[in-house]
């Protein structure tokens, strides 16, 4: 059977640095760096002083106030930028079957914020006086759920929960979705907003943020200095669309979705393997699934958090794929500006990453 053709015709985003794909977007072009002093609650109790927190989110202004109250934080970015992307799109349901429109969104910690609020109040009131929408607020798949009911998309809605992959995750799915013939079209990516005294002090325990309170040397990826990623926060959001569909209509056409691999390692429970092997097996396998040549690959907008592990060994895994081309590609990691999204960061790279392709431009590790 002949492969469906699978291309990008919207993007959404609300990010660090912007609260919009475009915003976004020119945002890195410029090298600004989202990252400074965390402001949802005072951190002066907490090793880590630093975060990279969406700023001038209004969601009362985008949804309407009693929409916004019944959604997590996570939510309403999601339904931001699904919003955005449609529009960018130019796409409503009724220019395709709603059982045919699906949607695959990721959030690696869902409403964190909600379940520690709802938690305080418990332990002040009894816990049978928690909110009756604690549950269907603060689950993970709840922002996949609103955006399909916003959107009217009746086919596939799930939400992989694969913590920093879950972005990618979701993409690559919604991918191989409608390449395969289930959909035309889907709203994919990720969501997090996970900048909470919790998250931050249970990342700190297992030592995987930085403890500088210099942002310009805070998020450095493959850096010799750099020392833990900064949480950040926000989602991004993608329409795919078969080929014929998009053309059939008239959609603009950023890009085109080729090749996915997902592997795992099987190993430790936080560490990737040291050689870099199961991302490299990732690698090859989302070059073979596309027909592409190592050669054929120029840019590579890499996980590159800057940890320890996982630069190291996302470096092994490229030389190991790539061989002498590793040494004549372009790669960078645009965590430098929005710190680490979790679940959401996939999904902002795929759109830089196409944005990349669009414009010619290769985004820099900028290292302030």
């Amino acid at each position: 059977m002949e492969r469906r053709r699978v291309v990008i015709t919207g993007l959404g985003a609300v990010t660090p640095i912007g609260l919009t794909a475009g915003e976004s977007w020119q945002a890195v072009k410029n090298g600004v760096c989202g990252i400074g002093p965390i402001t949802h609650y005072d951190p002066a109790a907490q090793k880590v002083k630093l975060a990279a927190e969406v700023k001038g989110f209004d969601p009362e202004a985008l949804l309407g106030r009693q929409e916004s109250k019944r959604m997590g934080r996570f939510t309403q970015f999601a339904v931001a930028a699904a919003r955005e992307a449609l529009s960018d799109a130019g796409f409503s349901v009724e220019q395709a079957e709603a059982d045919r429109c699906g949607v695959i969104l990721s959030s690696g910690i869902g409403g964190q914020a909600i379940t520690e609020a709802e938690h305080s109040r418990g332990q002040e009131k009894g816990f049978d006086r928690v909110s009756p929408f604690y549950v269907p607020t603060a689950i993970c798949n709840m922002a996949a759920g609103q955006v399909a009911i916003d959107a009217g998309f009746r086919a596939m809605c799930s939400c992989p929960v694969t913590a920093c992959a879950g972005g990618t995750n979701a993409v690559g799915d919604a991918f191989h979705y409608i390449r395969d013939g289930y959909a035309e079209a889907m709203l994919c990516g990720g969501t997090e907003a996970s900048i909470t005294p919790m998250s931050i002090g249970g990342f700190t325990s297992m030592k995987a943020l930085t403890q500088t309170e210099d942002p310009d040397r805070a998020s450095i990826p493959f850096d010799a200095e750099r020392s833990g990623f900064v949480m950040g926060e926000g989602a991004g959001v993608l329409l795919l669309e078969e080929l014929e569909h998009a053309k059939t209509r008239g959609a603009k056409i950023y890009a085109e979705v080729v090749g996915y691999g997902a592997t795992c390692d099987a190993h430790h429970i936080t560490a990737p393997l040291a050689d870099g092997s199961g991302g490299a097996k990732a690698m090859a396998m989302a070059l073979t699934d596309g027909g592409v040549s190592p050669e054929q690959v120029g840019y590579i907008n890499a996980h590159g958090t800057s940890t320890h592990l996982n630069d190291a060994g996302e470096t092994a895994a490229v030389k190991t794929v790539f061989g002498p081309h590793a040494y004549q590609l372009a790669m960078s990691s645009t965590k430098s500006m929005t710190g680490h999204m979790l679940g959401a960061a996939g999904a902002v790279e795929a759109i830089f990453t196409a944005l990349s392709l669009r414009d010619g431009f290769l985004p820099v590790s900028y290292t302030h």
